[in-house]
């Protein structure tokens, strides 16, 4: 173990398994750039040359029907969209070609296809660039999705994609990129479809998606201070979801708040809720709560932005008023700002 950041977490995960296997390459739109898609892609293009690492032309339909042939005929691509807006571009593809061959051939033709989609704020990107859409892909059958938060975890569910042979769509939020912690040299590949517990607690649960989990580990923070134990469960993957594992904390625990990266109509959260609803409805001590982004486009002005976003003491105050407590004076309290870290992407 050693501590490294999310985006060193991503390459290692994609030179291991550029030299582990010939058939695996990576392309999309500055993939070759000299930022290298924050940073990720950096010494690809050196390393395996500019068969197995390069730049495409702006489009997303072509390229992802680029991937979908590769992928049938015997490689491994990954492809990447710097902003997962621009996906939508490529629904097509994904929805009514990527999604379902290996099921119109009754299994005989593999697609093992990676997706990287970039999600997330900063700088006011407002609403062409604010995004995250994994709801709409988890939607579809015949699609994984995966929204790992923690660098150790994008390293081995990153291989783990890689290696599986249906198509998997890995949401990273570019604020995780700067995010650090303990990751294995030599990684085992995440199971896809398995989650994590991030902090054990007994007095409620908190599921969380992608940086949502971030704002959780410090709300939890907070209220620990106060004597109230918080369980936080990043699901990692949501298709397939591992629903056992946020059954049992629920279980648990009695209280449940879904935070979520995401709008919150037809979204991840709903589906989350009514699971938990089914399984747990005589163990709830509560409603089961939902937090996600304000029911409207994106703005662009940072106060407006703020608005928009969850956050940190969104949480404090559902899990307040959810237990019956008073609130906690913030004031004295450091929240992130990991916006003033991001540079741009260029």
């Amino acid at each position: 173990m050693r501590t490294i950041t999310y985006r060193d977490a991503i390459n290692e995960a994609l030179i291991s398994e550029m030299e582990r296997d010939p058939a695996v390459f990576v392309y999309g739109i500055d993939v070759a750039d000299h930022k290298r898609i924050f940073g990720s892609t950096k010494g690809l293009l050196e390393k395996f040359g500019p068969e197995r690492c390069f730049s495409t032309p702006l489009s997303e339909d072509a390229m992802s029907g680029f991937g979908l042939g590769a992928a049938i005929n015997g490689l491994r691509p990954i492809h990447v969209h710097m902003r997962v807006d621009f996906m939508l571009l490529a629904m097509n593809q994904l929805v009514n070609m990527i999604s379902s061959y290996r099921y119109g051939t009754n299994g005989h033709i593999k697609v093992p296809m990676v997706i990287r989609a970039i999600v997330g704020r900063g700088w006011g990107q407002a609403y062409q660039h604010s995004k995250t859409m994994h709801s709409c892909f988890a939607h579809v059958p015949g699609l994984k999705v995966v929204l790992p938060s923690t660098p150790r975890d994008v390293k081995a569910t990153l291989i783990a994609a890689i290696r599986d042979d249906n198509p998997v769509i890995c949401i990273e939020h570019r604020w995780l990129y700067d995010v650090v912690g303990e990751v294995p040299i030599e990684a085992d590949p995440l199971p896809l479809g398995k989650g994590r517990v991030l902090r054990e607690g007994k007095d409620l649960t908190i599921i969380a998606t992608s940086w949502m989990n971030v704002e959780a580990l410090k709300a939890a923070e907070v209220l620990h201070r106060q004597g109230v134990a918080i369980e936080i469960i990043d699901p990692v993957s949501i298709t397939p979801l591992d629903e056992l594992l946020l059954i049992n904390s629920v279980k648990k625990t009695g209280h449940c708040i879904v935070v979520d990266n995401d709008w919150l109509h037809c979204g991840f959260s709903a589906e989350v809720a009514a699971r938990i609803a089914e399984d747990c409805f005589g163990l709830l001590k509560s409603p089961v709560r939902r937090i996600g982004f304000a029911f409207t486009p994106c703005p662009c002005t940072r106060p407006l932005e703020d608005c928009f976003y969850p956050n940190a003491i969104n949480i404090i105050r559902a899990v307040e008023e959810k237990l019956g407590l008073p609130e906690t004076d913030l004031s004295g309290e450091d929240f992130y700002s990991y916006e003033n870290k991001f540079k741009g992407p260029f």
